[in-house]
């Protein structure tokens, strides 16, 4: 992928993740800045790393350059192990059925991870050769590091790919005997197959009864010579149990012989196993007569091999940032449904809560009504104006919860009025010198003293269930008889003249005389005797005084008062 649509990857998860922390995601204000600072610094260091990558790539193999561009969907394989020389077009060769790739052995890994960085739409069609010339090799415990070497670097190779590579294992010796070349391969479960030039493949079989039985007879035998020397040796060395590296098994042996080849070491590991199994020293036409290093790749095994899907990087890019999209729904979805789920765990405790306190205690239900409250005017709003995008996508459930805080704000029961307490008049009483009302002696109202009770008596008035008591006191002086028809008759003269000046019934009226009896003041002084010669008027409760004709008896609940008339 080239580093602009790298780094628009990355501005695109950016711009994504900043948007979850912000509308979705179920955090405070604190942890959502947090969350966009460490998305927007993310961002900043994979978009220098993505530039410093596409640095480092400007000075890499050119061989990147050969490789066929995107969209490529043949085989690419790539080739390790003994190879003369390859040819000179340079490290990739292009034919018409797919590509192949010379790579040495131990920088097979190193040129995968190239191809996964810019070319990983390569990776699907990959394969690997390995092609192992007995008539190169002397010493069979070389052979044995160098397979091993390979067997790791597959193994690490398939790790980076998070794929099975497919592994092709080709064994190629030379002969002066052999007319011509010839290619036979087998995999598994399957038959040999014999692939010449301009003819179909066939079985071992048909090929030898065609024409020519003798010669192929002849060839034939060789063949299975190197096929029993390949199995003995390369096949059991990359398939062997080992503790250091998984083993690995090739997906298909090739077997190549040709009349000529490149020049070939004494005492090679084919000359040995011809003479241990024949017991020969030398054999004429089984080593090469010529020196011919080209290199026959077996192309009719391209279309076998796994093809790409052959997408453009544009393609890819556009895969990816949906992806991007698509993981980024699937978070808002479950931010969207946890987001509910509070919601709806809230709103519910709140109502639960509500409904345990008990009526009487009014100011933890009152406390309680006004968090539901909030709840009822944050509901109608977003009824009104729409969810807030954190409980949307389908998911929001608030407009199912307006219906039980609206029931249980109702059974709201407001406490009673407070009771207020009974005003108790504190009775009033008036004293007044007793010369202003009756001469010594008499209980006749004295002229002009008229005024003087008009201006006492205003506050007294007749009421139903009220009885207006006037009751009349004297000092100690004479006689407690005479003191006492003295007190009761001043008494009458006060009840008659408010009875015939008020035009009050006399029903109204209780008359009393004490004489010395209740004094207020001690009679041993002047001023004493003056302060208990007194008239006193008051109302008393009484169910059944003052009532008017067809007037039902009531008990008035008004305090009386109390005035207080005094004589000297």
């Amino acid at each position: 992928m080239s580093v602009s649509h790298l780094r628009l990857l990355w501005l695109w998860a950016g711009i994504l993740a900043v948007l979850l922390c912000l509308l979705f995601l179920p955090l405070a204000t604190g942890g959502r800045i947090l969350a966009v600072a460490l998305s927007l610094t993310a961002v900043i260091v994979a978009l220098i790393v993505a530039g410093r990558k596409g640095e480092w790539g400007l000075t890499e193999d050119a061989w990147l350059d050969d490789i066929p561009d995107a969209p490529y969907r043949l085989p690419v394989v790539l080739v390790c192990g003994d190879i003369a020389r390859w040819p000179e077009c340079g490290v990739v060769l292009r034919t018409a059925q797919g590509c192949w790739l010379n790579v040495p052995t131990a920088e097979l890994q190193q040129t995968v991870r190239t191809l996964l960085r810019k070319r990983p739409d390569l990776i699907s069609q990959l394969a690997v050769m390995v092609c192992v010339c007995p008539q190169l090799h002397g010493d069979e415990a070389a052979l044995a590091v160098g397979l091993n070497e390979l067997r790791w670097q597959l193994n690490q190779t398939r790790s980076d790919c998070r794929r099975s590579v497919p592994l092709l294992l080709s064994s190629h010796v030379a002969g002066a005997s052999v007319p011509h070349s010839l290619w036979q391969t087998a995999q598994t479960g399957e038959a040999m197959q014999v692939w010449q030039a301009n003819d179909a493949p066939c079985c071992t079989g048909t090929w030898l009864a065609q024409k020519n039985g003798r010669e192929r007879l002849a060839t034939q035998v060789r063949m299975n010579a190197l096929v029993r020397l390949t199995h003995e040796t390369a096949l059991a060395m990359l398939t062997a149990p080992s503790v250091d590296t998984p083993p690995v098994k090739p997906a298909m042996m090739l077997y190549h012989m040709t009349p000529s080849g490149a020049p070939v070491q004494p005492q090679n590991l084919w000359q040995r196993w011809l003479s241990h199994h024949t017991a020969l020293g030398s054999l004429p036409g089984w080593q090469p007569d010529t020196s011919s290093a080209d290199v026959l790749l077996p192309d009719f095994i391209l279309p076998l091999l796994p093809l790409g899907v052959g997408e453009t990087p544009r393609v890819r890019f556009l895969r990816r940032a949906f992806c991007l999209f698509t993981l980024a729904i699937l978070i808002a979805l479950c931010a969207s449904a946890w987001n509910n789920r509070q919601l709806l765990q809230r709103v519910g405790f709140d109502i639960q809560h509500y409904e345990q306190i008990a009526m009487v205690d009014y100011a933890s239900k009152a406390r309680a009504l006004q968090i539901l409250s909030g709840d009822a005017a944050q509901l109608d709003q977003w009824a009104r104006r729409g969810e807030p995008l954190n409980l949307s996508l389908g998911l929001y459930h608030g407009a199912y919860l307006r219906i039980p805080v609206l029931a249980a704000i109702r059974s709201w029961e407001p406490p009673p009025p407070p009771q207020k307490p009974a005003q108790k008049t504190v009775p009033k009483t008036i004293r007044l010198d007793s010369m202003s009302l009756f001469d010594t002696g008499r209980w006749a109202l004295k002229p002009g003293s008229t005024k003087r009770l008009v201006n006492s008596l205003v506050g007294i008035k007749a009421k139903p269930g009220w009885l207006i008591v006037v009751a009349g006191h004297t000092d100690s002086t004479g006689e407690e008889k005479a003191n006492q028809i003295l007190s009761l008759k001043r008494a009458e003269s006060v009840r008659d003249w408010m009875r015939d000046t008020g035009d009050v019934p006399e029903s109204c009226f209780a008359v009393q005389g004490f004489g010395e009896n209740r004094p207020v003041a001690t009679n041993e002084t002047v001023e004493g005797r003056a302060l208990n010669r007194r008239v006193e008027i008051s109302l008393v409760p009484q169910v059944n005084a003052c009532q008017p004709p067809g007037m039902p008896s009531a008990l008035s609940r008004e305090s009386g008062a109390s005035i207080n008339e005094s004589e000297k």
